[in-house]
């Protein structure tokens, strides 16, 4: 079973997407911000991480993603941000340019739908079926 760490400050939201999570079948470990993710990330292995973009600082995320690859540059990661729709700061994982720097593997706008945040787990975990309950 895949575990899958979520960094996100909004309880709200995280508790929402992590009991899906959890529904669909996954182990989800959350934290509330880069201190406790760094914690956590210290202690145990995840096979994934899903990072809020804007947390203690205003670009938590990037960095965590980036402290992330730089201890396993084989961990997928996906940030999640509200950013795009709250302000004209405008940028995406497409162009090679901000690959180099942002250093996540996928990107998704909050707000977002269940299946989106889904199939981009699944797609980057490589199990595109749903995993089974046992």
């Amino acid at each position: 079973m895949s575990k899958i760490l979520f960094v996100e400050d909004d309880v709200d939201f995280r508790t929402k997407y992590a009991g899906q999570l959890r529904d669909a079948g996954f182990t989800v470990v959350e934290a509330e911000g880069e201190t406790s993710a760094g914690e956590l990330l210290q202690k145990d292995k995840f096979d994934l991480a899903i990072v809020d973009l804007v947390m203690e600082n205003a670009d938590g995320g990037f960095t965590l993603c980036y402290h992330i690859k730089k201890m396993n540059p084989e961990m997928p990661t996906i940030l999640i941000t509200a950013i795009n729709n709250e302000m004209e700061l405008r940028f995406s994982i497409e162009s090679k340019s901000e690959q180099s720097w942002i250093k996540a593997d996928a990107m998704l706008n909050k707000p977002m739908r269940f299946e989106q945040l889904l199939s981009e787990v699944k797609r980057l975990l490589g199990c595109e079926e749903t995993p089974a309950h046992h």
